[in-house]
């Protein structure tokens, strides 16, 4: 599994592809970005699962609420 990869996204507030670096050698990861057309926050949370070899990014705007 490479340590840096570069993702390409759709922000959540306006829909436009935004391209990300996933840096893997910090293990699991709760971050924001600004998204580079509405420039609005993006959070993307990142799991690293070793047993299957897989990244998991789940991206969601900030304002989102869970119930």
């Amino acid at each position: 599994m490479k340590n840096h990869k570069m993702q390409s996204i759709s922000c959540p507030h306006c829909g436009h592809h935004v391209f990300v670096e996933i840096d893997t050698t910090c293990g699991d990861q709760d971050y924001y970005e600004d998204c580079s057309a509405c420039c609005n926050p993006i959070h993307l949370n990142m799991h690293i699962d070793d047993l299957h070899h897989k990244i998991e990014l789940h991206i969601d705007s900030d304002d989102e609420q869970v119930f």
